[in-house]
């Protein structure tokens, strides 16, 4: 199967070198795939650096990473589409991991994994967040859907579907997924399937990084209903600790007020505590600071997803009560 390696890049001239170098020395045969770099209106040497290297490099306005990811895919000549992230670097057989599970035919879509060489204290934590992710995943022989970082799709599906919807501004990949999914298309998850990435060293980034995916995260699931709460990528104890952090901090926010409540915040936080514990337990292959540092590093997840959800669900519910007196307006003109 012939295939196309697609990389959307905005200004990342520092790391896309190494990107396209590791994309082009796969252990595929270099005649059974192509590398295509769209540039999506990058200020830097983003394109140049890519031009460097020999491949096809596609500018264009700047879109966003999911109208950048669509460009290449119209303009690749693959039946296979794998998309990569230009701050990444896939491991020697990543192409033909990503593309083993294709054998099958009724395989539409396949989700690598990531992995990093950071150590320091945030990044390790970090990569085991993705790690306890994947374990949810492992034992499923069918995923729920395909994270954009690391993906391979049929090329015919990806089109029929429309692609990435470019409106949203994060969680594009789980809305293609569950589009894909309602036309009966199987996804499956393949962890050996390896790419590099340097996860951040700053909490303030980290904290931003899951307030909008939570935020994007809710429109997705207002579009698709049916699915909410059946991600099947997010342990169980995530699903408690979201609401048990929003509650310990609504505790003690409103004991300024009511002191009472205050001791109902302990109780919160303690029952949030006694759900860490797994994660904290398999996080001390990473070091005992990754495994004491843990529940500390949850709550801030549990508290930004939850207040991006919120956030999400709170201007829907406003944009609806607009459109809905909007109509009783238009109603009582006529």
């Amino acid at each position: 199967m012939y295939c196309s390696v697609i990389i959307p890049a905005r200004n990342v001239a520092k790391t896309i070198g190494e990107c396209v170098i590791a994309a082009l020395s796969q252990s595929v045969p270099r005649d059974l795939y192509e590398v295509i770099v769209v540039d999506d209106g990058s200020t830097d040497a983003t394109g140049a650096v890519a031009r460097s290297h020999g491949v096809r490099v596609i500018p264009q306005p700047p879109l966003g990473m999911a109208a950048a990811r669509n460009t290449g895919a119209r303009a690749a000549r693959g039946e296979i589409l794998l998309f990569l992230d230009p701050d990444c670097v896939p491991a020697l057989d990543w192409i033909a991991q990503m593309i083993a599970p294709f054998q099958d035919s009724t395989v539409v879509g396949v989700k690598g994994a990531y992995v990093t060489h950071q150590t320091g204290l945030l990044a390790r934590l970090i990569q085991e967040e993705y790690e306890d992710r994947y374990r949810c995943l492992e034992s499923d022989s069918l995923i729920d859907f395909v994270d954009g970082y690391t993906a391979a799709y049929r090329r015919s599906a990806f089109l029929s579907a429309g692609g990435f919807d470019p409106s949203l501004g994060a969680a594009e990949d789980v809305d293609l997924s569950y589009r894909l999914s309602k036309k009966g298309h199987r996804f499956v998850f393949t962890p050996k399937a390896k790419v590099y990435h340097h996860h951040g060293s700053t909490l303030r980034r980290y904290v931003a990084s899951k307030l909008r995916y939570g935020l994007w995260r809710s429109l997705v699931y207002a579009r698709h209903p049916d699915q909410t709460g059946k991600d099947g990528a997010t342990p169980p104890e995530l699903r408690k600790q979201i609401p048990l952090a929003g509650l310990a901090v609504a505790s003690v926010v409103l004991s300024s007020r009511w002191q009472r409540l205050l001791p109902l915040a302990g109780v919160f936080l303690a029952a949030f505590a006694s759900t860490t514990v797994p994660f904290a337990w398999r996080a001390r292959r990473s070091g005992t600071d990754a495994a004491l540092a843990s529940p500390a590093l949850l709550f801030v997840r549990a508290l930004a997803l939850g207040t991006g959800l919120a956030i999400g669900r709170t201007s829907l519910v406003g944009q609806g009560l607009i459109e809905r007196a909007a109509r009783l307006g238009r109603a009582f003109r006529h």
